[in-house]
């Protein structure tokens, strides 16, 4: 594959591309093993998937606490509480060679940004955990923070704005495919991530020199 024009920024999402996100392990130990398995099974019974996504949209805990008691109980928004104030321990490692590549391309004199639908009140712990992440990202936009959500072109209209990209020589990495796709609709470049090794192959093909 060859471009007119090499990229000159690539932007990351968080969870699944560069840090490793385990539901479970803010709950292990802590909650019964059976319901920990309830909670976070694809089918998501329990609905925290859906409230966390309300937060990366803007909302509060205070504001979806009572939600989640309306809709499971006192019991279920006590532990979603809990999952909350600790989701620290829902972040157990970064992904496999991912920091490496960050440094690989700042090297080559591609910036690299982070875009994430991630809550407000929770993000702090990503770069609390992982301050080496902090230092190599020039800058993040996060969805709770904004109140704006991915696939929205307006989060990827600001991170233009923000980080002065040029969509033409801008990559957007992400494990989502409709993520990915809300970007390219704005004609930045798109790679699906699946492993770091994949990624690297996908950026130096789209000139990054790595």
């Amino acid at each position: 594959m060859s471009v007119e024009r090499p990229i000159t920024d690539a932007v990351f999402d968080f969870c699944g591309v560069l840090v490793d996100w385990q539901s479970h392990c803010a709950l292990d130990g802590h909650v019964d093993a059976a319901l920990v398995a309830r909670i976070c099974a694809p089918d998501d019974p329990y609905g925290f998937f859906r409230y966390e996504d309300l937060m990366d949209g803007g909302m509060r805990l205070d504001d979806v606490l009572p939600i989640v008691e309306r809709d499971h109980g006192a019991d279920i928004a006590a532990i979603y509480r809990y999952y909350i104030e600790h989701y620290g321990d829902a972040l157990p490692a970064t992904v496999d060679g991912m920091p490496q590549l960050l440094k690989d391309l700042k090297h080559a004199s591609v910036h690299v940004w982070g875009l994430t639908n991630w809550a407000d009140e929770t993000f702090h712990f990503a770069f609390e955990r992982f301050p080496e992440l902090a230092e190599l990202l020039e800058g993040t936009v996060v969805s709770g923070t904004e109140r704006l959500h991915k696939p929205q072109e307006a989060i990827y209209r600001l991170a233009e704005e923000r980080f002065s990209l040029e969509p033409e020589t801008t990559v957007f990495v992400d494990d989502t495919a409709k993520n990915i796709a809300g970007a390219q609709a704005l004609g930045w470049h798109g790679i699906h991530f699946t492993d770091a090794a994949s990624t690297r192959a996908a950026l130096r093909a789209l000139g990054a020199a790595i």
